[in-house]
This record gives C-alpha cells, sequence and structure tokens, in this order.
C-alpha cells in the first residue's frame, strides 16, 4: 500500500492586481514562499507539478527563478481545476516513490481579462442548434446549452431552482453576501470589503441570475505547496511534523459517458464522483467536515455543489443555506476565504488556494477567520470542460 502524502510547506500570493510583476514573478514568489513554510530548499525536491493556463513551459521557464535541478517538470493545463491536477501530479509522484519530496504550484495573470469561455466548439455548437436545444437546459444534472461560463453556471442554478424550488434571485445574492462578509478577513484576498444585499441585487447583471458581485473575480496571483511521503516526513524535526497536514484524499474526475450528451458540460455529476470517491479514500463522511472551500465561481455554482459534496441531503441546499450553516459562525462553514467572488480566481492557482486555505485552518494559523478546532477540511475545484479536483485534509495527530 502507498505510503500518506502529507503537505509540509504552502504559501499563496494576494490575490489581486500585480501591474509590477509577470507570470513567473508570482509563481516565484508562492514557490519561495512555499519552501520557507516546509523548511527546505529546491535541491530537496524531486519532482515539479507547474499550472498554467494560458502559456508554455511554464514549470521550465519557472525553474529559472527558484533553481535549475534537473528534475522532472510535468506542466498541466486543466481549466479551473488546473491548480488541483498540478498538486495531484506532485501527490502521485511520491506516493509511487518517484521523489521523497514534489512541489506543486500554479499562477496565473488575469486582471482585466474579461469573460472566459468554456470549450464548446462551433460544430458542437451547430450540431445543438440544428437540434434545437442550443441555449436551454438539458433535463438531467446540469447539461446546458451554451458556451459561456457565466451562461453555464446561471443556468446551472435555474435548473436547480426549477426542480427543488426555493432558489430565487435573492437566495442566490445572499450567497454572495456571505462570501464578500467572509472576505473583510482575509488579507490575501482581492476584496476585503463587504457588500449589503441591496448592493449585490442592483450592480450589474451578467447572466441571471448572478449579477457582477456574484462571479468571481478576475486576478493576477499564485500558491505553491510542497508534499512530502510519511516515511521521509517523519525523519524531519518535530516542529516539521506538528504543521504537516495529511492528504487523506486526492481525486481527479472528468465527465463519465453518458447516452444523452456528449458535448455539454455536466458540472454536477462529476463532482458528486469525485465526492463520493474522496469520502471513501479518506474514510469520513460530509458529517466529519469542519470546513469546505468550493468553486463559488458564481452564487449559483456555490448553492448546487452544498448538494454535489453531500453537504446536505439531496435537494436540500436551500435549506442548508438558510439554516446558516455555510456562515463562518455556522455548523459547517464554507469559503471562509471569500470565495472566488471575493478572494479572487487567478485559474491556476484556484486549486492550490483553496488547499491553503484549509490546511492554514488545520494548522490554527488562520488569525481572525480562524475555526477554531478544525481538524477536517475540504477544498473542491471544478473545471468547465469538464475535470473536478477534490482533497480532504486532515489534522496532524
Amino acid at each position: 500500500m502507498a505510503e500518506n502524502v502529507w503537505i509540509l510547506g504552502i504559501h499563496m500570493t494576494r490575490f489581486g492586481k500585480h501591474k509590477d510583476k509577470d507570470t513567473l514573478d508570482l509563481g516565484a514568489e508562492a514557490v519561495f514562499g512555499a519552501l520557507q513554510d516546509a523548511g527546505v530548499t529546491m535541491r530537496d525536491i524531486g519532482v515539479i507539478g507547474a499550472g498554467n493556463l494560458f502559456g508554455t513551459g511554464f514549470g521550465q521557464q519557472l525553474q529559472k527563478q527558484v533553481g535549475q535541478t534537473g528534475i522532472p517538470v510535468y506542466n498541466v493545463a486543466n481549466a479551473c481545476a488546473t491548480g488541483a491536477t498540478a498538486l495531484r501530479v506532485a501527490i502521485m509522484a511520491v506516493k509511487a516513490g518517484e521523489a521523497g519530496l514534489g512541489l506543486a504550484v500554479g499562477a496565473e495573470k488575469l486582471s482585466g481579462a474579461g469573460l472566459l469561455t468554456g470549450n464548446v466548439s462551433r460544430a458542437s455548437k451547430a450540431h445543438w442548434e440544428r437540434q434545437g436545444r442550443y441555449g436551454a437546459v438539458a433535463a438531467l444534472d446540469g447539461r446546458v446549452g451554451t458556451e459561456t461560463m457565466p451562461g453555464v453556471f446561471a443556468q446551472i442554478g435555474m435548473e436547480y431552482n426549477h426542480r427543488y424550488g426555493g432558489a430565487d434571485f435573492e437566495l442566490f445574492a445572499r450567497i454572495s453576501e456571505k462570501n464578500h462578509a467572509h472576505s473583510t478577513l482575509n488579507p490575501n484576498a482581492t476584496y476585503q470589503k463587504a457588500m449589503s444585499l441591496e448592493q449585490i441585487m442592483n450592480d450589474v447583471m451578467i447572466a441571471y441570475p448572478n449579477t457582477r458581485p456574484m462571479c468571481s473575480a478576475n486576478c493576477d496571483g499564485a500558491a505553491a505547496a510542497v508534499v512530502v511521503g510519511e516515511a521521509r516526513l517523519r525523519t524531519l524535526s518535530l516542529e516539521q511534523q506538528r504543521r504537516a497536514v495529511k492528504v487523506s484524499a486526492s481525486v481527479l474526475t472528468t465527465d463519465p459517458w453518458q447516452e444523452a450528451c456528449q458535448v455539454l458540460p455536466d458540472v454536477n455529476t462529476l463532482t458528486r464522483a469525485a465526492a463520493a470517491t474522496a469520502y471513501e479514500q479518506a474514510g469520513v463522511g460530509p458529517g466529519d467536515l469542519d470546513l469546505v472551500e468550493l468553486h463559488d465561481c458564481f452564487a449559483t455554482a456555490e448553492l448546487v455543489h452544498y448538494d454535489n459534496l453531500g453537504l446536505c441531503e439531496p435537494g436540500g441546499a436551500v435549506d442548508f443555506f438558510n439554516s446558516g450553516a455555510p456562515w463562518r459562525d455556522g455548523r459547517l462553514p464554507v469559503n471562509v476565504s471569500g470565495g472566488l467572488q471575493s478572494k479572487g480566481h487567478p485559474i491556476a492557482a484556484t486549486g492550490i488556494a483553496n488547499v491553503w486555505e484549509v490546511a492554514t485552518h488545520l494548522r490554527g494559523e488562520a488569525g481572525p477567520r480562524q475555526i477554531d478546532g478544525a481538524r477536517v477540511g475540504l477544498a473542491h475545484v471544478i473545471g468547465l470542460g469538464s475535470a473536478c479536483g477534490v482533497h480532504i485534509l486532515e489534522k496532524a495527530a
């Protein structure tokens, strides 16, 4: 049986506009921060998973700034799951015994990027237009007919409301109100400002029911993590062992084959599958979680992922939110960082940044936003295309 893997060090830059830094500068800042946090150097690293969505050869270019030691580099581009995939590359290499320590890094420059689209080709779009289906919500599990991400997730939210009820415009805005309130305690967030329900609902409409504050913020940023196998960890200092965070599950999924549709994204099914596998790997259930960082690229996405991650009974996402559970002082805090809507979403960095948030709470180092007594947490990202990454972390005994 492969040995357990632990996060030894992890770091994220502040997310926002970095006019004086390019992608490599941000990536190097995150790497040096993670190495310092781990108490190791580049000479100790045996493999790199490097995530960047809009460049080529990012990992090798980054080595020129952080140290060229001849080790293998795997460049990763997997939509919004890029960072989680880079982390999984490092974890798998350590589990396989090919490296004692692995490094994962994701970095992106996205401030001012505007709307980003999914991967529905023109040919596929034409096919669905001929079928009279393009632009309509499919009958099952989040398959939708638009190629822009605001449209995809707007329709997913509306489909959830159609199926279960209670998810009106105001409820989605209240989810965003929660996340903006949480952001005021996160010094690394792009936006650190509370917004009233009225402000959110009266802002520019992007794709109903998501207004501008209900959408993830395109920004610049990077995050990096150092992972280590359990045997190697036991040779390190007691302080390094104390701060290490166990990776109890690391899962990546894509859309399963379905006769109904092979073209349009199904963000619900692959998240449910990833969550189920992760809970089985970790030997825990949703009831064991102390906090969750999920991929709230839009307020509508957060609601459906309460359900997809099993945080509530099927169809119970509205009741879960209305109970107050996902607030920082609730039963199961969700997106204490402020989420993508406030923290920001430099795509390749997000998967590792979500893990950083959970790990920081498990270490008891989250400052004023600390979830007291946190021992188990889940980090989730989803990339339209599709890919879903779920990591479950546990505090060192």
